[in-house]
């Protein structure tokens, strides 16, 4: 049998063994805590670098897209010769749609506000030009549909695409 002696001896060598441990544990904590913060500071830096390029690529291809939508490019890109008012309506929203499409997965590099600030015009764009064709008579051409629209975009104060461009290039200038 152990002896009550050495049963004392063994729990004041372990009593002594965890203050030892909690004493030197308290010593390093805050240097543990330095060097995990540091390695996830260092991740972070590597996560950002590595994600710059992507979301400069997204805001570009947005630039690009706003540019294509423009109804001052996009009438003269689609217009064909002779083509009437409901055939050029169709082209033109199908374009915008299908832009929009090939650009979605942008939102994953923007932040929240702009890719609804792109949403919302690529939706405003498809509502101008329904509403315009809505506004002349079935035997109406596709020029009658494009004068109204850039009669309506000569209306405006402040160019809803020059603005929503503005806005991607200040987000831009957030990411420096």
């Amino acid at each position: 049998m152990i002896a009550k002696k050495d049963l004392i001896d063994l729990l004041v060598l372990i009593l002594g063994i965890f203050g030892a441990l909690m004493a030197f544990y308290q010593f390093i904590k805050s240097d543990i805590q330095r060097f995990f913060d540091l390695k996830t500071n260092e991740l972070n830096k590597e996560s950002r670098a590595s994600l710059l390029p992507l979301r400069l690529q997204a805001h570009e291809r947005l630039i690009i897209f706003v540019e294509r939508i423009n109804p001052a490019n996009l009438l003269v890109r689609l217009h064909q010769q002779g083509i009437g008012v409901k055939e050029l309506q169709n082209l033109v929203v199908d374009d915008v749609k299908s832009e929009f499409q090939h650009n979605i997965a942008q939102q994953l590099y923007v932040n929240s506000a702009s890719w609804n600030v792109i949403r919302k015009l690529k939706d405003d764009t498809v509502a101008m030009i329904n509403n315009a064709a809505q506004g002349l008579a079935d035997h109406s051409t596709g020029v009658d549909l494009s004068k109204k629209v850039l009669q309506h975009m000569a209306s405006i104060s402040e160019n809803p695409y020059d603005l929503t461009i503005d806005h991607l290039k200040k987000d831009i200038q957030g990411l420096f």
